[in-house]
């Protein structure tokens, strides 16, 4: 347990270029405190101190704005960067070398006392305010963008936006970069423009038909007129 403590501390290290001394750790970085807390209630929890485990990470809690179950499984070097307002249910798994934006829920959809949380495969990153709900698989090295809301499987290699998620890129062995998501409004709204287009370009031709059928129309009318005159 002590060394998975070490591997939560020094992953900071690595992942956040921000941090330039170890008394910021102390003060600036409540996911690490929350992943602290919970490797030792998980403890507790195992060993059937269920009730003390479920006190201290209420406790935690309230000190970190983070919400973890003391049931749940988190792998090794797990970041959680800045974290306010996670939220992580009792039966989600998740693998090594994963990063958790704010805002983020593993929550579930179901009442049932089985597996009712997300799995999260290794490499994975969340972006903030992202909500995977439910007993689905967040295959590895994959990317779920900013405020997507996930509720089905996702391959490995992909990246999910949108709400509900869908996959619009996989790739494989790509990097993880959760800030380089396709931009899926500009490309709808660019194709409504088209599309806007192409309709005034109809009607401006049916314009000119109903005008020239207009003129057409006039025409025989004055004729007809001044042949009732005659």
């Amino acid at each position: 347990m002590w060394k998975l403590i070490k591997e939560d501390f020094s992953v900071v290290y690595q992942k956040d270029p921000a941090i330039n001394s170890k008394i910021e750790l102390f003060f600036n970085y409540p996911g690490v405190w929350a992943i602290f807390w919970y490797r030792i209630a998980n403890k507790l929890y195992k060993n059937g101190f269920k009730l003390i485990a479920r006190i201290l990470m209420g406790i935690n809690q309230l000190l970190t704005n983070i919400d973890i179950h003391p049931g749940a499984t988190i792998g090794r070097r797990v970041f959680i960067d800045h974290g306010i307002g996670v939220v992580i249910g009792e039966t989600a798994v998740i693998g090594d070398n994963v990063t958790i934006y704010q805002g983020v829920t593993l929550g579930g959809v179901s009442l049932n006392k089985g597996k009712r949380h997300p799995t999260i495969e290794d490499n994975v990153t969340l972006g903030g305010g992202a909500k995977i709900l439910g007993d689905i698989t967040i295959g590895k090295d994959s990317k779920i963008g900013a405020n997507s809301v996930v509720v089905k499987d996702v391959p490995c290699n992909s990246t999910v936006v949108g709400i509900p998620g869908k996959i619009v890129h996989r790739k494989e062995n790509e990097p993880l970069s959760h800030n380089k998501l396709p931009d899926i409004d500009k490309e709808l709204f660019v194709y409504l423009f088209e599309r806007i287009k192409i309709l005034e370009e109809s009607l401006e031709k049916e314009d000119i038909n109903i005008t020239q059928k207009d003129e057409e129309l006039a025409k025989k009318y004055e004729e007809y007129i001044k042949s009732l005159k005659q």
